[in-house]
């Protein structure tokens, strides 16, 4: 088309309307074909002014009348007004974690983590009102759900487990709007791989900063019969991927209590709980490193004998046990060995340079990593000279602990891999 003696291309109906500026010329064609006065350039016309303006004083009115009913409110419930207003200050009661003492005791039976984790969910839940949500209709093999409350409904707002259905995108997306508004802290739950569904409500909720917490069960082959199509394999490393979200995947049951601690605190951003569907040995902490190191993401659980080791095995959550059985195996070979329990890269990441170096001294360049999941990654950790035991395909139907063997995830295979990176 053309204008004088420019020549200029109309981007009606083409994908140039999408991803490019319109231009004058394009400018000028829209508002002719729309009856608009071509000036002036930006025009607010009077009545839509008007209009846009009552929402002012509809606002301010609100407002007042909100204060007049909280004011009321306040004086005739003083410490539940104190209590909602620290709430939308997304502070913490100070007593909100007293029924998390000696939850957990030395010599209890293998638990799995998504069973502790409901254990911790539901002490926390007594004194922390704001807890609140629910699961993507797998609240019974999740654990999510808070005992002795009602269902959320338009019959009972007091309700504080609320069933999302199988719609794990719009679960987390209510979840991200809830925490925008303040005064809850929500969660959601479902199975690891049904992550995939969740991810862009949970990158947005990583972009804004928000205080969201996700609970994600059944996280690998582990979890058993259901076949590859439920076994996550690849969810893990993606979830670390993402900027700003807390990944978190806990050894047993008081690393369990922990990380849901380190959700609470963590109110910068939201915070990812990966949970095991099989049981996993508990870790007697008479003997071992107390679970509050899991705040530096990653700490020195057990070592065959003093001074730099010559060999360190990193574990996750319920691979942390192989890692332990193995260290003690090749400590009887004449190795010294270190087992790094490492919960939470993103924690562990964020620690200074000296506790950093003090778990995984850079002299040590025998490593090996065993997790239950895609390798990809744990070069970051292991280095070009360490071995990562894990997964380089997808999973299969059969018991958890036939697949274990099946894919190499044992002990003996952690052995092996010692073997080739101390040669």
């Amino acid at each position: 088309m053309q204008d004088g003696h420019r020549i200029w291309q109309p981007k009606e109906g083409t994908a140039k309307v999408h991803g490019e500026p319109l231009g004058e010329d394009n400018v000028r064609s829209a508002k002719d074909a729309l009856g608009w006065p071509q000036k002036p350039l930006f025009l607010i016309p009077e009545a839509v002014r008007v209009h846009m303006r009552l929402a002012v004083e509809r606002g301010r009115s609100a407002e007042r009348d909100w204060k007049e009913k909280f004011s009321r409110y306040a004086a005739a419930y003083p410490e539940d007004a104190l209590a909602f207003e620290r709430q939308l200050r997304e502070e913490l009661p100070p007593d909100w974690d007293q029924d998390l003492k000696d939850l957990f005791h030395p010599g209890s039976k293998p638990m799995a983590t998504r069973a502790s984790s409901g254990t911790v969910l539901n002490a926390l839940a007594k004194r922390l009102e704001a807890l609140f949500g629910g699961s993507a209709d797998l609240a019974p093999s999740t654990k999510t759900l808070i005992s002795g409350c009602a269902d959320f409904s338009r019959e009972h707002y007091e309700g504080r487990n609320l069933h999302f259905g199988v719609r794990e995108h719009a679960m987390g997306a209510i979840a991200g709007g809830m925490a925008l508004h303040g005064g809850v802290i929500p969660y959601t739950a479902t199975f690891l791989t049904f992550s995939d569904y969740m991810r862009p409500a949970m990158r947005l909720a990583a972009i804004m900063g928000i205080r969201v917490i996700y609970v994600f069960t059944h996280d690998s082959i582990g979890l058993g019969e259901d076949g590859p199509t439920h076994q996550p394999v690849e969810q893990l490393m993606g979830l670390r991927s993402v900027p700003g979200l807390t990944v978190i995947r806990p050894a047993d049951a008081t690393e369990t209590l922990e990380a849901w601690r380190a959700a609470l605190l963590n109110t910068h951003g939201p915070t990812a709980l990966i949970l095991s569907r099989q049981e996993v040995p508990p870790l007697d902490r008479n003997l071992y490193p107390s679970a509050e190191a899991l705040h530096q993401g990653a700490y020195v659980l057990w070592q065959s004998r003093l001074g730099l080791p010559d060999l360190i095995l990193i574990g996750t959550g319920s691979e942390v046990s192989v890692a332990l059985d193995a260290g003690r195996k090749l400590a009887t070979e004449g190795f010294g060995v270190r087992v790094v329990s490492m919960p939470s890269w993103e924690l562990f990441d964020d620690q200074p340079q000296d506790y950093r170096e003090s778990v995984l001294p850079g002299a040590v360049q025998a490593r090996v990593a065993i997790e239950a999941g895609i390798k990809l990654g744990w070069e970051h950790y292991v280095g070009l000279k360490g071995v990562v035991v894990g997964m380089e395909h997808f999973g299969a139907s059969a018991p958890g602990e036939i697949l274990y063997e099946k894919f190499g995830i044992t002990v003996d295979a952690v052995v092996a891999a010692a073997q080739r990176v101390l040669s």
